[in-house]
């Protein structure tokens, strides 16, 4: 008697078995025993790699194929298991479409963990291939605002066509945070209409936020708090200073300042 025949359980149902397990022992160590909620998306990709793993090595040799494919093939083939095979692709469709629909209600609960809107930025960071400190750093072009307004005007609207190319996707044309890809992220973006963001900043606390993006949070406010890419990777430091002269001129905030603290 072969491995095959002494085997007790189907091949395909102890795929199902492991995969299912895994997936059960990821929320029981983390949501059970750890306490701590595991995000849906580090779950998801977690299961993607279990699922890719799992049939890597149930499908090793031909043997393994064949014995693992055989229940679905007779499923599709077999003429005696026609009326199983009508109730399943009954199913099957409806669950798939019934996940669809209840993953794209939207949901009114509160969060689970409050956002930390405005996380303490580090004394010092470094972006643009140099080191920066926030306690000195100033906007450059911010000078010209009563030195030369004509100048000034033209580095607003500089750093409004680079906000228009670049930021309005998410924060919106109004700078509401209502953006075209906002309702696929979460959390939102900032709105910058609000008196309890920009108004309540200096410009070099933007800098640091544009520059680094969401990898550049501190430890409190990640992980997934922040779906904002690195910055310096996409436009230069002059066309970050003046996407910041945008926002303030926009919305007719301004910033703060350290004489003013």
């Amino acid at each position: 008697m072969n491995t095959t025949q002494k085997r007790r359980i189907p091949l395909l149902l102890q795929m199902a078995l492991v995969i299912f397990g895994t997936y059960f022992g990821f929320i029981l160590v983390f949501d059970v025993l750890l306490g701590q909620l595991i995000p849906k998306s580090l779950l998801t990709m977690y299961m993607v790699f279990v699922v890719s793993g799992v049939l890597m090595v149930y499908t090793f040799t031909e043997e393994g194929t064949r014995e693992l494919t055989a229940p679905i093939k007779a499923l599709v083939e077999d003429p005696s298991k026609r009326n199983i095979r009508n109730v399943v692709f009954v199913i099957v469709p409806l669950l798939a479409g019934y996940y669809t629909y209840s993953s794209m209600l939207p949901s009114f609960d509160p969060p689970t963990e409050l956002r930390t809107i405005h996380p303490a930025p580090p004394n010092k960071f470094k972006a643009y291939g140099k080191s920066f400190d926030l306690t000195k750093l100033e906007n450059p072009y911010r000078k010209f605002e009563k030195e030369d307004p004509a100048k000034f005007k033209e580095h607003v609207r500089e750093g409004g066509d680079v906000y228009i190319k670049n930021c309005q996707y998410c924060h919106g044309d109004k700078l509401d945070g209502k953006g075209p890809y906002a309702p696929g992220l979460n959390p939102t973006p900032l709105n910058f209409q609000d008196v309890g963001t920009i108004a309540q900043l200096q410009e070099s606390f933007l800098f640091w936020r544009i520059a680094t993006g969401g990898p550049g949070l501190p430890d409190e406010a990640a992980p997934w708090i922040s779906s904002m890419p690195i910055w310096e990777n996409f436009i230069t430091e002059d066309e970050t200073w003046k996407v910041i002269l945008f926002l303030y001129d926009y919305t007719g905030r301004r910033p703060r300042t350290w004489e003013h603290e």
